[in-house]
Order: C-alpha cells, then structure tokens, then sequence
C-alpha cells in the first residue's frame, strides 16, 4: 500500500468517513478485495458516488494512466468484495458486496456523473491514449 493511500485511509477512519485530503468529502469508498494473482487481501480508496439503488460506482481511471489499474483486474476475478463508505449520518458502514462491471449504456450514464463530480475525470481522458475507463457498481449485501 502506498504512503498516500495509507494517508487516506487512515483519515477516512479517523473522520467517520468523511477525507478533506484531494476534496473526497463523504464520496470515498475502502474497498476490500483479493490481488487477481497474489491471493493477497488489498484495500484500495476510491472516489465513489451513489447509485441511487443503495449502491455505490467507482471508475477506474488511474488518474488518466493508459492502462487499468490492478483493483481492476482484482475485482474482475473476485467480484465478492467488502466494502466501507460514510454512512449515512455519520459514522462509517462496512458490508459484504458484489462488483459488477457496467455494460457500455450504464457506464455511459454513470461516466457522466463522475464528469458532473469533477471536471478532474474529463482531463484523464486527455491520456489516457483512448482507454475507456471501467466503471463497477458496488452493491452491498446488508
């Protein structure tokens, strides 16, 4: 785990879920997954946004990189997952989850909202050499 994420995700406990660090407010996920070759437990913070059904989307843009980053392939090959988000209120939920990867319309729909969240994902795609970015719905299993 790098130092940032460290950073973030110490702050995201220590704040109930809520990281002012790169202006994540409430919108940030932990999410608990197994390395695709590895086997090994990883946990990787995401900005994430509702899916107006009780879930949550994460995009994996690797901040414009040209190449997927590796929660990607993780979670393709073990979509069952555990995740950690704000709650509603306060304080931080924690549950089981499935991963599903958006076919071409729902990623469409849901690429919009992160583009409305921050102009930030638009600039990715500046090079990103024609990637299209992944984007998985989080459901959680309460």
């Amino acid at each position: 785990m790098t130092d940032f994420n460290k950073t973030i995700i110490d702050e995201f406990h220590a704040n109930d879920g809520t990281v002012t660090t790169m202006g994540f407010g409430r919108n940030l996920v932990l999410v608990h997954s197994i390395g695709a070759k590895s086997g090994a437990q990883r946990v990787t913070p995401l900005m994430s946004l509702p899916d107006g059904a009780g879930g949550r989307f994460i995009v994996g843009s690797a901040a414009g990189s040209p190449k997927d980053p590796a929660w990607v392939h993780n979670l393709r090959k073990n979509p069952e997952i555990t995740i950690e988000y704000a709650g509603e209120k306060s304080g931080v939920e924690k549950h089981p989850a499935t991963a599903t990867e958006l076919d071409p319309a729902q990623r469409e729909q849901a690429w919009q909202g992160f583009v409305s969240a921050s102009e930030q994902f638009l600039k990715y795609t500046e090079t990103a050499e024609g990637r299209v970015f992944p984007i998985f719905r989080l459901t959680p299993k309460k």
